[in-house]
């Protein structure tokens, strides 16, 4: 049972910081989490809700034309997705086994999501900072495009499975589209799709594949901006303002809000899990 006061939206608990101090002190918020509650806020804001940073440098008229708190859950509600993604030994986090066919995966009932995007967005980055606190799972990154070549698969606990699929474009498996499209038509359990788009560069032809796939079947799908490390503020707000209206115009199963991350300084990646772990059914 959450404390009187904790459940309160991020605006009110950052004009609140008694709150965050009871927040950082509870027992239910790991040692890890507690350390980032403690943060100035400012930093705290970056950190937690990349977004809604980058909505300081827009003027007042065109902060309309973002998606901001859709999803705007508690930092409480974000200690809890933390400790879903904390390995104990009451929550085992393990990869499972990779696929290259749909026949071939492991028959798994758990919630699924997915994470795919083109060679060299930064999926396996991503996956490997959203494992963080679950340092044991080996999740192999290379510095070469086209690394993943099969669909890899990692158990959550009891929660949810997490697949990892081979990126498209440059050095994608010649059966890319069989694989892919295959298992994003026929997975039952997959409640939804993570489409990374390279923050750097936006969105290309080649996401245009995936993004089809998921309009034809009509799935459920979110679009995440990686590598914000790597992009000014004003370009990343050019690149947030056009993919926003991309999202606006021209999808229908895409989830109005972006969320923005970094697998360098984890910007983002507290309200990633969140958003897993509330999809998942794990934040009800």
């Amino acid at each position: 049972m959450a404390a009187p006061g904790l459940r309160l939206g991020a605006e009110r608990l950052f004009a609140m910081p008694a709150v965050l101090e009871l927040l950082s002190r509870s027992n239910s918020t790991s040692q890890a989490f507690a350390e980032v509650l403690r943060l100035p806020k400012q930093q705290l804001r970056k950190l937690l809700y990349p977004l809604q940073e980058v909505e300081r440098f827009l003027a007042p008229d065109r902060r309309q034309d973002l998606h901001l708190r859709i999803f705007d859950p508690s930092p409480e509600d974000i200690a809890r997705a933390d400790n879903v993604f904390t390995a104990t030994e009451g929550n085992r986090i393990d990869y499972v086994s990779s696929a290259v066919r749909i026949d071939h995966a492991p028959d798994l009932p758990r919630p699924e999501v997915c994470f795919i995007g083109r060679s060299n967005v930064g999926k396996s980055s991503l996956i490997k900072a959203l494992f963080s606190l679950a340092p044991e799972v080996e999740v192999r990154v290379s510095k070469k495009p086209g690394h993943t070549k099969k669909m890899n698969f990692f158990k959550v606990g009891k929660h949810f499975t997490v697949v990892d699929m081979p990126g498209y474009g440059y050095r994608a498996p010649g059966d890319f589209v069989d694989m892919v499209e295959t298992y994003l038509k026929e997975r039952r359990n997959l409640k939804r799709t993570f489409l990374l788009v390279d923050s750097v560069v936006g969105i290309q032809k080649t996401d245009n594949i995936a993004i089809e796939m998921c309009e034809e079947f009509a799935l459920p799908y979110v679009i995440v901006l990686t590598k914000i490390d790597k992009s000014s503020k004003g370009h990343l707000l050019k690149q947030v303002l056009q993919i926003q209206k991309f999202v606006n115009t021209k999808t229908q199963g895409c989830f109005p809000q972006l969320f923005p991350v970094s697998s360098v300084t984890f910007s983002g990646i507290h309200l990633l899990r969140s958003f897993i772990a509330s999809v998942t059914g794990n934040l009800d």
